[in-house]
């Protein structure tokens, strides 16, 4: 992290119990460490599917359980009756829930895995929290639900009626379903919409991770839309300092809500969404940049047409999340990249 974020949250005078989904994740690992680190207990919910390497999620978990106050349970988010008995047993007090098929171009070939990931998963989840008196619900968003839109920054007063993949819409249906908990149940919930998360320990999936694995190979690096994209690239800790303070601050209801003019952002229920992202939206022949200088080698570069469901351009507006927990993600890509090429070469001994 850069070093001016360094802001410690504070934690609640009485250690709580967290339960975190896809804690063998990415993010999931990340945020788990901080919970760790500052006394909380932590349970982690993971089925290390194997949708990419499982050896990492496996490292990422050994980790986890290296540290004290963890404990793991091995369980997909569809098991209905599994979530259930999970929740009861547990009672957590707060829930991070980051589980989740990922990935746009998946979603293509793989539509069910979607459906029973991220829309039965997220009603056994919501329905975990309503029946054990969780205190507060956050939840992973994207920023693919911005989908056809093209207004930048994109803004969470944006509509987002117009997802143009099956992950964008089950993305936006998990806020939806939120929403209706929220109101119904009063349970409060916050959607973090993240932007193009990376950093050390990331997903093998996504483009920095392809782009150094073919760089040290001496193969060529697929670009897609010849080169012309801007994604909002943003670094792990920042994606993890705005969980953390977002989880601290239930969502309440917007005292000044209009019903007449409804706003997408905030609700009469406790419900928000926020953006978590950069605020500094890079080109992506940038990004390709700050890697070859990290590694000190030029990419050889195959340049290809879009691809169906991705978008050209992401950038976030960040000003409710600022307005909300004071924060506002800034490390560069620079510095970003570096640490991932440090991490990346440890790990793989390269």
């Amino acid at each position: 992290m850069h070093p001016d974020n360094q802001i410690q949250t504070v934690p609640p005078s009485e250690p709580k119990t967290w339960l975190v989904t896809g804690v063998a994740g990415f993010i999931g690992m990340h945020t788990s460490l901080r919970l760790l680190a500052r006394g909380e207990r932590v349970i982690g919910l993971d089925n290390l599917n194997d949708y990419y390497d499982v050896s990492l999620k496996r490292a990422r978990l050994a980790r986890l359980q290296a540290t004290f106050n963890f404990g793991f349970h091995q369980m997909d988010v569809a098991d209905r009756d599994g979530i259930a008995a999970l929740f009861k047993t547990v009672k957590p007090h707060r829930v991070i829930h980051l589980a989740a098929q990922a990935g746009v171009r998946y979603s293509m070939s793989n539509p069910h895995a979607y459906i029973d990931a991220n829309v039965q998963g997220f009603t056994n989840i919501l329905e975990g929290c309503r029946n054990n008196t969780v205190q507060h619900l956050v939840y992973a968003s994207s920023s693919s639900v911005y989908g056809g839109n093209t207004a930048l920054p994109f803004s969470e007063h944006h509509n987002i009626d117009h997802p143009i993949s099956l992950y964008a819409a089950t993305k936006k249906a998990n806020e939806l379903m939120a929403h209706t908990y929220s109101h119904l149940f009063g349970l409060p919930t916050t959607g973090l919409r993240f932007f193009t998360v990376y950093g050390p320990w990331g997903r093998p999936d996504m483009a920095l991770f392809l782009f150094i694995k073919a760089i040290l190979a001496g193969q060529p690096i697929n670009i897609f839309n010849h080169g012309n994209m801007v994604r909002d690239f943003t670094y792990v800790d920042d994606i993890v300092e705005g969980v953390m303070r977002v989880a601290d601050k239930p969502a309440t209801p917007n005292p000044a809500f209009d019903s007449a003019s409804p706003d997408p952002a905030t609700s009469n229920a406790p419900y928000r969404v926020f953006n978590i992202g950069n605020n500094q939206p890079t080109p992506l022949m940038d990004y390709i940049r700050a890697l070859e200088l990290a590694l000190g080698l030029t990419a050889l570069k195959n340049y290809l047409p879009m691809q169906p469901g991705d978008v050209p351009a992401t950038a976030a507006n960040t000003d409710e999340l600022s307005a909300w927990v004071d924060f506002k993600p800034n490390t560069t890509v620079e510095l970003g990249v570096a640490q991932f090429v440090d991490w990346y070469r440890r790990y793989y001994k390269v």
